[in-house]
Parts: C-alpha cells; structure tokens; sequence
C-alpha cells in the first residue's frame, strides 16, 4: 500500500482523520489477544481487490464495505482508526483519487492504523 501511495502522490495523506483519533489512549497491542485477530482481518482486507498501484480508484473503493465489517468488541481506538480508513477510502474513491485532501484523509487513516496493527496498512 505504501507503494500505492507514493506513486499515487506522495501526499503525506489523511486529513484530520488523525486529529480525531490523535490522543495516544489506551489501545491494546497489536499482540494482544483480543487485537491480534483483528489485526489479521485489516490485513487480509487491504490486501484483497485490486491492484493498487494499477487502479488506487478501484483498490480505494473495493476496501470499503470489507473494512466496515470489521467490528472488533473491545477495542474502541482500534474500531475508530478502521472506520476512519474506511471513510478516507470512500471519499477518495468518490473524488476519484484527485485531490491532496483526500490522499492526505488516506495517508493519515493508514499511519493510524500501522501504528495500532503494525503492518496492515503498509
């Protein structure tokens, strides 16, 4: 994915996705039983569909609906950031990948995410 986005811009993407999800809190690590599962399902979500490099539109949009069933039962600031990537991706499809905002609203989304799965976003 970090390939996509490089060649998609190099934006450093996702608006102020990260201001409402910045505060540090009290996420589990990504090891932790009750994350780790999750973790795998994020993961295994951004790596299905499309090529990203070849159609970000399409990649971006396929995403979507996957992500939003991921509903991990305890972990709040975990459940936020994939809501939030899920949302990035959907305005970034809709503008059809044009705009620094929306690549940013996507950059910003997919850091969160690393840093609660390490990995799932890259």
């Amino acid at each position: 994915m970090r390939r996509w986005l490089t060649g998609v811009g190099a934006v450093a993407l996702s608006a102020g996705l990260v201001t409402a999800c910045g505060s540090s809190g009290s996420a589990a690590p990504a090891s932790s039983p009750s994350v780790h599962p999750t973790c795998r399902a994020v993961t295994a979500v951004l790596t299905d569909g499309p090529d990203p490099d070849a159609d970000p539109v399409g990649y971006a949009l396929a995403q979507v609906g996957p992500l939003r069933q991921i509903k991990p039962t305890s972990d709040q600031p975990l459940q936020t950031a994939i809501d939030q990537l899920a949302s990035a991706y959907q305005r970034f499809s809709a503008a059809g990948g044009v705009g620094a905002s929306v690549k940013r609203a996507v950059t910003r989304a997919s850091d969160r995410l690393d840093a609660l799965c390490p990995g799932a976003a890259s």
